[in-house]
């Protein structure tokens, strides 16, 4: 049993960046397709599919890399909002990563979003993690 699947969400990612690996499998679930999708909106990745022939199914995701340097598009990918200590944000108090160049990943009542969708939408709410 996993009590927290977003930190292990995170971390298989950022272990296959770390190994070179081109695709991850990750087991899946709603929130995990939410953070998914948008990465792949942000340019994280380079593609995902949905697999639903398991009972949980499973995400599998395209990592992308730059063509001359070989490095990842994602440089660090860590987890703010812990099960022992949960990190939440007003819709003014939402944070900036890297002054605009990454992103943080809010779950709110409206749904899983950046933080400048969140902005946008005049939401708060739980900040899950950065990603840049």
């Amino acid at each position: 049993m996993n009590t927290d699947p977003i930190s292990d969400y995170l971390t298989r990612i950022r272990n296959a960046v770390l190994a070179n690996h081109r695709v991850v499998e990750i087991p899946a679930s709603n929130l995990k397709k939410d953070i998914t999708k948008i990465l792949f909106d942000q340019g994280y990745i380079l593609s995902y599919k949905f697999e639903d022939s398991s009972v949980q199914g499973i995400i599998k995701i395209a990592l992308k890399y730059n063509k001359e340097t070989k490095e990842s598009v994602i440089k660090k990918i860590e987890r703010i909002s812990k099960p022992g200590l949960r990190k939440y944000s007003s819709s003014k108090e939402l944070p900036r990563v890297l002054n605009g160049l990454g992103i943080a990943i809010v779950s709110t009542s409206h749904g899983v979003m950046t933080v400048k969708q969140a902005q946008r939408e005049n939401v708060g709410g739980e900040v899950l993690c950065y990603v840049y």
